[in-house]
């Protein structure tokens, strides 16, 4: 049995159907992460209504790779751990026990996060059902304790092919999707809160480059250059590619 008084995150392990404590989590702050202003105050605000006791919403963080959807989530953690957060971390596959986890946690004191990163569905795919049932609740309502925040590169989190819309008609001026259509949009239907990252413009990757080179006493134009061409080798300029390159330049440097 976990002590949430002294743990602060937990990931679900399917084979074992139990939650793992997280001995040490990511380290990463809210004042780290650069580019995301809009999205980290939007994403703050609800938290914080969410630990103080007030309506919040589920969230859904979409869009370009490496552009500080996780680790924003991650430094949600960090910033109010102390004031009663906690997460759980849980894969897509392990959707199905969705249930069991908010049972084993709805009478609880602290306020709980389930994440999910890098969530989306394939066709066919029947693992969000049991997602919608959590995320707005079945006879019974969702615990007031328990957020879902998932990070994704879909809006939707389910593909859409142009097929879908053969039956979509417009009548009298308004859009009356397809059965599929209106499936696929009543997923992401559900989060109240749908915060957008877009690809990184280069004077923000330059910015996030320079944050984790605070103490560099070389040539700044030197090493933007080579943050640059490190960029176009990796095809991003995000700050997951500034990280990277951090650790390639201290290797070779």
């Amino acid at each position: 049995m976990i002590d949430w008084n002294t743990t602060y995150a937990a990931i679900w392990r399917q084979r074992q159907a139990f939650l793992r404590p997280v001995q040490q989590t990511d380290p990463i702050r809210l004042e780290q992460l650069l580019g995301i202003e809009s999205q980290k105050q939007q994403l703050i605000a609800n938290t914080e209504r969410f630990i103080g006791g007030q309506a919040a919403n589920n969230a859904l963080l979409w869009g370009a790779r490496g552009t500080g959807k996780s680790s924003l989530v991650k430094a949600l953690l960090n910033t109010y751990r102390d004031r009663g957060l906690r997460i759980i971390e849980v894969d897509k596959q392990d959707l199905l026990y969705l249930a069991e986890i908010v049972d084993e946690i709805r009478e609880l004191p602290q306020r709980f996060i389930i994440y999910c990163d890098d969530l989306s569905f394939d066709n066919g795919d029947t693992l969000y059902k049991p997602l919608k049932s959590v995320l707005e609740g079945s006879i019974e309502p969702p615990p007031a304790n328990v957020l879902f925040y998932a990070t994704s590169n879909r809006r939707h989190l389910l593909p859409e092919q142009m097929r879908d819309n053969l039956d979509t008609q417009l009548i009298d001026g308004e859009v009356h999707y397809s059965d599929t259509i209106e499936e696929k949009i009543s997923l992401s239907d559900r989060f109240g809160l749908r915060l957008a990252f877009y690809p990184q413009p280069t004077p923000t990757y330059l910015d996030i480059v320079d944050s984790y080179f605070a103490d560099f006493a070389g040539d700044r134009a030197v090493l933007h250059k080579a943050a640059l061409d490190f960029a176009h080798q990796n095809a991003g300029k995000n700050g997951r590619t500034a990280r990277q390159f951090f650790n390639s330049y201290n290797q070779n440097n």
